[in-house]
């Protein structure tokens, strides 16, 4: 057996059915580090099924959930329904597991929003949970065991203002206004996402009352209104975020604390004053930033550009498990 043989790490996805959980087995068949041993369902009764578009990557099948069939996977990733997940989590840590989950289960800290919007989730939280961005918490995600990955939507308004908040350059609300591609909203089949109901048309949803608000507003420290969008693209989330910049503060303060915010962001491009379009992150883990500056009038717009299934959900996983084990950031991302 090689080095490089004895440094990869076994791994096991659970979800492997949903997008999400298909571009974690897409990226992790090539993965260098990781030995994919083994992707299964979120259901018990899931009848065994093969990913057509990997063959010759990856010719498994992804089989029904056990927990047993988990045995020999150092990290496992979660890519499932929120209750599934607030429960299969607890087990499969108490089994030696590390765990890093794209499902809301685990986002939020305060335990009456936890208890609202995501009930199955215990409280309070396994020890050794932790919740954030790769950009912001990569010093603390060695020490995990519960790695709880933000959602898409929260994924672009943090990372658009968050170096913003920090350095007290914001003051007052904030609006985001955001557009997501028919992916975001999950494999399950409703009217919402039926061809003839979305095709040439766009909707707003989820308005005062989607689950992502709170997870904003936990991680900006703002008051947050939300109102997400869906579009008739397959993959893809552009965000348009206005807020109000505190007095004093200059075009040229935000360019520069967002420059040194993200100096060190691999997958953050900064584009200033050339808005980012969808088109341009597509299919990659890239998050694209623009912005324009009102100083007359102290208002900010910040433009930012992801893939939702990928810097929105399974890449934005493969960047913690690249810290986890101490390996390249971008690491099977490029």
């Amino acid at each position: 057996m090689t080095e490089g043989q004895q440094q990869r790490i076994g791994v096991g996805v659970v979800g492997a059915t949903g997008y999400g959980g298909q571009e974690l087995v897409r990226l992790l068949a090539r993965h260098p580090f990781a030995d994919l041993k083994v992707a299964l369902g979120s259901s018990v009764s899931d009848q065994p099924r093969t990913l057509p578009g990997l063959a010759r990557l990856w010719d498994g099948a992804i089989t029904a959930y056990s927990p047993d069939a988990l045995t020999g996977c150092d990290v496992v990733f979660l890519s499932t329904p929120e209750a599934f997940a607030a429960t299969s989590a607890v087990e499969l840590l108490a089994r030696g597991h590390r765990v890093i989950d794209l499902s809301g289960a685990f986002r939020l800290t305060d335990a009456a929003l936890r208890a609202k919007f995501y009930p199955a989730t215990p409280d309070p939280l396994p020890d050794g949970t932790l919740y954030g961005l790769p950009e912001f918490v990569a010093s603390a995600v060695p020490a995990a065991r519960l790695i709880s990955c933000p959602g898409c939507y929260p994924t672009a308004a943090t990372l658009s203002l968050l170096p913003l908040t920090r350095a007290g350059l914001l003051q007052g609300d904030v609006i985001v206004d955001a557009k997501s591609g028919i992916s975001g909203a999950g494999k399950g089949a409703s009217e919402r996402t039926h061809f003839s109901e979305n095709h040439g048309s766009v909707a707003a949803y989820g308005l005062f009352g989607h689950r992502h608000t709170p997870e904003m507003e936990q991680c900006l420290g703002l008051p947050v209104t939300f109102t997400p969008h869906l579009v008739p693209l397959d993959r893809g989330i552009l965000a348009t975020v206005y807020a109000r910049l505190a007095p004093g503060v200059t075009a040229d303060q935000v360019a520069r604390t967002m420059a040194e915010a993200y100096a060190q962001a691999f997958f953050v491009r900064l584009t200033g004053d050339r808005l980012p379009e969808i088109k341009h992150v597509a299919h990659t883990n890239f998050c694209d930033i623009g912005w324009k500056v009102d100083e007359a009038s102290g208002r900010l717009i910040v433009v930012a550009v992801l893939d939702n299934l990928l810097k929105g959900a399974a890449g934005q996983a493969l960047q913690h498990f690249n810290l986890l084990c101490g390996v390249p950031e971008q690491e099977g991302l490029l």
